[in-house]
């Protein structure tokens, strides 16, 4: 009884969450997603792989693997994907404009890969999309790579002339101690006025296991990894968040527009 009512909970929340999925398609078209961080190893693939497979449960999803290491491309040839995801790996000689431009046609969401640099391909990604998330570990590095993240991002509003909504992600946080680097850097984004995302990406095992396995979270075998029921709530917050601040984002910009007229 207690499976069937379980069972039960879990399909009527899919089914909330493909619909808001829909009325986000409708409302506000299909927005482009971009993962920047200048410093390797802060969480940006594997960030950018939970938000993909976790919009991929209600709605079309493509993911341009722009990573020369194209760790998320690897990732889908290796294992068997998941439905409603697409991976398209961007080649150097790729215009990555004719790659989101060619996405945007097919699929509800958009999320861009980015290489660990701060290279002219991040700045173009940069301007085509409508948010962008800088993946942090909260250390000094970390942080002083962030820095050049939001640099690049204001440099592409005055270029483009349209603001770029983008917020810091912390990643690889642990989950009973808060340290005080992290307390260090959440204070020092607070003092500069950089948005942060409320969820934190929790350090566990299946976030790891993830390309250990070459799956989803929703596909790791319970026995051979610890910890999945967290991990999935916490996969589900960073979706959830990432919407809201999407359906935020594009209202304020359409308010700009009609205020602009």
């Amino acid at each position: 009884m207690h499976v069937f009512m379980y069972c039960a909970m879990h399909a009527f929340v899919l089914f909330c969450f493909q619909q808001f999925m829909q009325f986000i398609w409708r409302e506000y078209g299909m927005p482009t997603i971009s993962f920047i961080q200048p410093k390797g190893g802060a969480g940006k693939s594997t960030s950018a792989l939970i938000l993909a497979t976790e919009l991929a449960k209600g709605a079309k999803v493509i993911v341009i693997d722009a990573d020369p290491n194209a760790p998320i491309a690897k990732w889908s040839s290796r294992g068997e994907g998941t439905s409603n995801l697409e991976i398209i790996q961007a080649g150097k000689e790729d215009s990555i404009f004719d790659l989101i431009e060619e996405a945007e046609k097919k699929a509800t969401f958009v999320i861009v890969d980015t290489e660990g640099v701060a290279n002219l391909q991040a700045a173009y990604t940069i301007s085509a999309s409508d948010f962008v998330i800088i993946p942090s570990q909260g250390s000094a590095l970390d942080q002083d790579n962030a820095a050049r993240a939001i640099k690049l991002i204001k440099d592409q509003e005055r270029q483009i002339r349209r603001r770029i909504p983008h917020a810091v992600l912390f990643t690889r946080v642990n989950a009973a101690i808060r340290s005080r680097g992290m307390a260090a850097a959440e204070s020092q984004l607070a003092e500069h006025g950089i948005d942060v995302f409320e969820t934190r990406i929790i350090e566990r095992e299946a976030f790891k296991a993830i390309f250990s396995f070459n799956t989803t979270i929703d596909h790791l075998n319970s026995a051979q990894v610890s910890g999945m029921d967290k991990a999935k709530t916490n996969a589900r917050a960073f979706a959830r968040e990432v919407i809201t601040r999407l359906k935020s984002s594009t209202g304020q910009a359409r308010q700009q527009a009609v205020g602009a007229v």
